[in-house]
């Protein structure tokens, strides 16, 4: 935690600090140090599951460089821009629909954000309501699947990518929902926060809803595919790749410099995304040594303390530690040491198997939380850049009323497990 708050990067903190482990546990065997290094990074690179993070990663590029999240905006603004707050709420919905496709954050509320900006401040809305459901809608893009975090879970804890993507989707459903609800609460106490826009006619509405039918059926056959079992999740992030490159560059958004600039960004994310994980590999060896997470669950096992309080503090944690790290670097820190105790505690009669699935999307759904709360949410950052005239405070309190929101979702998700487990559960019986 120190070498983070001194800003280094969390790839090299969580490296420094297993190396250090490693070496203290061994007696200073710098040899062994190396050897374990090595062994670690060909496990780690040579893992065939993660080869479908760089594919869905493309997918994302390939979706955000060729104007897909446009259309979809589009389409969600033709069916309820005329409400109060329609534009908005197109928005929110918009952003479900592009992280469909694109499985980032960051990357969702950065495009949504140029797209979606621009048109909320031309019809009068608030600076605050449009830069708070922007940064809040963000975040639906590590929650509805593909969601690369939900794949460095699956992989961390030798879960089902298929059926944690299948979990994930009620969640997202509720959270694009919830967040269209508080909208609507929002311009019902301040009328003039969201004034209602044109009505457009049937044909103009199913011109709309044409345009992204094709990034609606990428989604179905990723996700369908995975769990239907006819084809792997790298299968499937291969075949959406594909089909998003294509759609792209069939509506003319993608041209030959946008190509370039999507391989490009995926090669520097992927990195990334690697070079945190041989660090957390590195860290989990290093903790091992140490029986510190064994310890850790030994105690929290002894201590006696009701499940339920536990599942809270833990949860807790995820939002402090958001003030610090990406959603990423959490899921990889912190699942090796909580899932072990989570593992080993009763909650409602859950199986380990629905356990699993179940806690994997409630980590999620509170790392994501991180990203939009201040006074350090990333996502709050990435909006202000393009909403130069509106004050960052402003822009803190326009969340405040979805991170209520989150707070109902994850309140309801602890209490009613079925929830992330009754589209998995259900379809595994049929």
């Amino acid at each position: 935690m120190f070498t983070l708050v001194m800003r280094l990067h969390v790839g090299s903190a969580m490296f420094a600090a297993g190396a250090v482990a490693f070496l203290v546990m061994n007696g200073g065997d710098a040899n062994a140090l190396l050897y374990t290094i090595n062994n670690l990074g060909y496990a780690r690179l040579s893992n065939y599951d993660l080869a479908v993070v760089p594919l869905f990663i493309l997918m994302g590029q390939f979706a955000t460089h060729g104007g897909l999240s446009q259309a979809l905006f589009r389409c969600a603004a033709a069916f309820i821009g005329h409400w109060k707050g329609g534009l908005a709420m197109a928005a929110a919905a918009a952003c479900a629909g592009f992280g469909a496709i694109c499985g980032s954050s960051l990357a969702t509320a950065a495009t949504m954000g140029q797209v979606a900006l621009p048109e909320l401040r031309r019809h009068g809305y608030s600076g605050r309501l449009s830069t708070g459901t922007i940064a809040a809608g963000g975040t639906l893009g590590i929650l509805i699947p593909p969601s690369v975090p939900l794949v460095i879970y699956a992989v961390l804890t030798q879960e089902s990518i298929g059926k944690l993507f299948m979990a994930a989707v009620i969640p997202g459903l509720i959270a694009t929902l919830g967040y269209m609800l508080v909208i609507r609460l929002v311009v019902t106490l301040n009328p003039k926060a969201g004034p209602a826009g044109e009505r457009l006619g049937f044909r103009d509405r199913l011109a709309a809803l044409l345009a992204v039918t094709p990034v609606l059926a990428v989604f179905v056959v990723v996700i369908v595919g995975i769990y239907d079992g006819w084809a792997n999740p790298t299968e499937a992030a291969s075949i959406g790749a594909a089909a998003c490159g294509l759609l792209a560059v069939s509506k003319g958004g993608l041209r030959w410099d946008g190509i370039k600039k999507s391989i490009l960004g995926t090669a520097q994310a992927t990195a990334m995304i690697f070079f945190v994980l041989l660090g957390a590999d590195l860290l989990n060896a290093g903790l091992a040594l140490t029986q510190m997470p064994v310890e850790l669950v030994q105690w929290v096992i002894s201590s006696g303390q009701p499940p339920l309080l536990v599942l809270f503090t833990i949860l807790l944690i995820y939002v402090f530690l958001g003030c610090v790290m990406d959603s990423l670097a959490m899921i990889l820190l912190t699942i090796p040491i909580f899932y072990p105790v989570v593992m080993q505690l009763d909650f409602f009669g859950l199986s380990v198997a629905d356990k699993s699935i179940w806690f994997g999307i409630l980590a999620l759904m509170v790392v994501e939380i991180g990203l939009v709360h201040p006074p350090l949410g990333m996502n709050l950052f990435i909006i202000q850049k393009l909403a130069k005239d509106v004050p960052y405070l402003e822009t803190a309190k326009g969340v405040m009323p979805f991170l209520a929101s989150d707070l109902v979702r994850i309140l309801l998700l602890v209490f009613v497990p079925a929830l992330s487990l009754v589209l998995v559960n259900g379809l595994a019986h049929h």
